[in-house]
């Protein structure tokens, strides 16, 4: 019989949880669990992992072994929603085309904060927001995406000037239509206002969410999450099957869990090392090892057309 340790995170804060053993129940997990959260046992939900996913704790006679839990692992503890009075329909979120739902949803959330993996292939960004602006990867958005921010760029020489975006203005619209030229904070500020959604962008590297159309009062917000090179869209995969990446831009509750996600990730050491990671040039072949050389090779060769590898 081994001892098990968690660490339990609920509405009361962290606690360590030490009590159990490789041959307690679920039923004993849930009713230490209720003592640490004051969350009923009957309305308790467990998640547990990266990203967090909910834990079967169905069964009360089940060992907590047998439903996949190892000793250090950290359970976040919430609370079910009350069932819903007979003569009142629950309320749930209204589905629309390719099954993304653009509607508030209710004040107990039927589902978890998703990535969804796109790409590698220098356009993630692109492919990233067309991904929560219609439910699905298309990784040919890209091309109508550069166009629309080289149209903006060009068309306001003063925002834009070469201290902005580092080249002349001519030369950065010729650029970013290339396909394999990257986006970033630039690119994603002139969508937010074409598109006239917050993109909050979690950043797993430095644990902090970049709010690019805070201060235009948009209604509604999306998220992407970056690791320092590379972008992923954030969805929530709802219990029924379908999925959601517009929120309202009051719903702080998914915010925070957005902030969670980026810490956790953070603590896990998801994110990639700028100093690393390893580009090759689409040029001559060179690979090259982190942002430094790369920028070195640049400017020894003139040459800035890099790839990810």
């Amino acid at each position: 019989m081994t001892s098990l340790a968690f660490k339990v995170k609920s509405k009361n804060g962290q606690q360590i949880l030490k009590d159990l053993t490789s041959e307690s129940t679920v039923g004993e997990l849930k009713m230490f669990l209720s003592s640490i959260s004051d969350v009923s046992a009957e309305r308790i939900c467990v998640l547990c992992g990266y990203p967090p996913k909910p834990l079967d704790i169905s069964n009360d006679n089940k060992k907590i072994t047998d439903i996949g839990l190892k000793t250090g692992e950290s359970l976040i503890v919430e609370e079910k929603s009350a069932p819903a009075p007979e003569n009142k329909k629950p309320e749930m979120t209204k589905p629309v085309e390719n099954g993304v739902s653009h509607e508030t949803i209710g004040p107990c959330r039927p589902g978890i904060l998703m990535k969804k993996v796109v790409p590698s292939d220098n356009s993630c960004l692109f492919t990233s927001i067309g991904f929560v602006l219609n439910g699905n990867i298309d990784t040919t958005v890209h091309t109508l995406m550069r166009q629309i921010i080289a149209m903006e760029v060009a068309s306001d020489h003063n925002t834009y000037n070469e201290g902005v975006l580092g080249r002349p203005n001519a030369e950065y619209c010729a650029w970013i239509q290339q396909p394999s030229s990257w986006g970033g904070a630039i690119e994603v500020a002139i969508l937010s206002r074409f598109y006239g959604l917050e993109m909050a962008v979690v950043d797993t590297l430095n644990a902090i969410i970049n709010r690019f159309g805070e201060d235009k009062n948009y209604g509604q917000r999306v998220f992407l999450l970056f690791d320092g090179v590379h972008y992923d869209p954030l969805y929530l995969e709802q219990s029924d099957g379908g999925i959601q990446t517009i929120f309202p831009s009051e719903d702080m509750d998914i915010y925070r869990e957005a902030e969670q996600l980026a810490k956790e990730a953070k603590s896990s050491r998801q994110f990639t090392d700028l100093n690393k990671f390893t580009l090759k040039c689409m040029i001559c072949n060179k690979l090259l090892t982190g942002q430094v050389e790369a920028q070195k090779h640049a400017k020894e060769t003139k040459h800035t057309n890099f790839g990810e590898v």
